[in-house]
């Protein structure tokens, strides 16, 4: 385990970067609400493929969730029995909400509405935040990590609560939620190539990360990938994806010695 990443870089260095992030966290926050209010689109309940199995409905959809929801509960379970500080509040957060996504996302699937998919985003976002978290605090900052998790987690919740709220009044809104899916997106790299490493190496983070990219670009292509051959569509693949970067992570953390 390596020391910790302000003493490997000069205060003023440390300052530099920190500041580059934080004002492109601001930049991109107040160019996403410069845009009118985003409201979900009906359209994105109409996945490919919705062949039923065994009396499922959208059963690929539905079934390629288990992974995800079986990978949380193990890592639940790996976490429980470690020690540890902020971190390990941290993991316990990130495999709850992955567990809660996988038997979120199959009871959306089995019913694709707005007022399902809320079960869908709620816990996503927070294994998302938690994993934010962890990140910033494990490069940047490890006093701040419990306000870190706190706070990202807090406004994760928020985002799908405001989005859902906002449908149920006819005004719905997904620009807050867009911002937590996507500018992490831009910021965890940077902090990964900015930070040296405290306990989570960068080759293991950004395997996670690249899976989680992949199961993107699959649920972007959920049609065409279904179009070849008709045999499985993009968004059953984003599922296994996404549940491979769980696995990932979790071999990650039960193979890492414990953050001191």
């Amino acid at each position: 385990m390596t020391s910790s990443a302000p003493d490997a870089l000069t205060p003023r260095a440390f300052g530099w970067r920190v500041g580059g992030l934080l004002a492109l966290g601001a930049i991109a926050t107040a160019a996403v609400f410069t845009l009118p209010p985003i409201p979900q689109d009906p359209a994105y309940h109409d996945f490919a493929d919705h062949r039923r199995v065994l009396g499922i409905p959208s059963a690929l959809n539905v079934l390629s969730n288990l992974p995800l929801a079986l990978v949380g509960s193990i890592g639940l379970a790996v976490v429980a029995r470690g020690r540890g500080g902020w971190e390990r509040a941290a993991l316990l957060v990130l495999f709850t909400g992955l567990a809660l996504t996988g038997v979120g996302s199959a009871y959306y699937h089995a019913a694709p509405t707005t007022a399902t998919l809320f079960w869908d985003r709620l816990p996503m976002a927070v294994a998302f935040m938690a994993f934010c978290a962890l990140t910033l605090g494990e490069r940047v900052s490890p006093r701040a990590g419990p306000w870190l998790l706190a706070a990202l987690v807090m406004i994760g919740v928020a985002s799908v609560v405001i989005w859902r709220l906002g449908e149920t009044a006819g005004a719905g809104d997904l620009r807050l939620y867009g911002l937590v899916q996507f500018l992490p997106a831009v910021l965890l790299p940077l902090a990964l190539v900015l930070f040296p490493a405290r306990w989570l190496r960068t080759s293991d983070l950004l395997g996670a990360i690249g899976w989680y990219a992949v199961a993107k670009l699959c649920e972007a292509l959920d049609r065409p990938i279904f179009a070849v051959g008709g045999i499985v569509s993009g968004h059953t693949l984003k599922h296994l994806a996404a549940a491979t970067a769980a696995a990932w992570l979790l071999r990650v953390v039960a193979g890492s010695p414990e953050p001191r």
